[in-house]
């Protein structure tokens, strides 16, 4: 079985890393304007979210 990427699934895995990386970035910055403690805390778990995601995502590379 071969371990490696073909082009088209390494570009599908940039562009997923790529939008949990804009994601994570967007909801901390929304969760930083945010005055509203409970959507606050629901921004910032979704941030770390995304983050986790994209480090998933990373390992695939590795």
């Amino acid at each position: 079985m071969q371990n490696q990427l073909t082009q088209l699934e390494l570009q599908h895995l940039r562009e997923l890393i790529s939008g949990h990386d804009l994601a994570n970035k967007k909801l901390t910055e929304y969760a930083n304007q945010c005055t509203d403690q409970q959507l606050k805390q629901m921004l910032q778990q979704s941030a770390q979210s995304a983050l986790n995601t994209k480090q998933q995502l990373l390992s695939f590379l590795q």
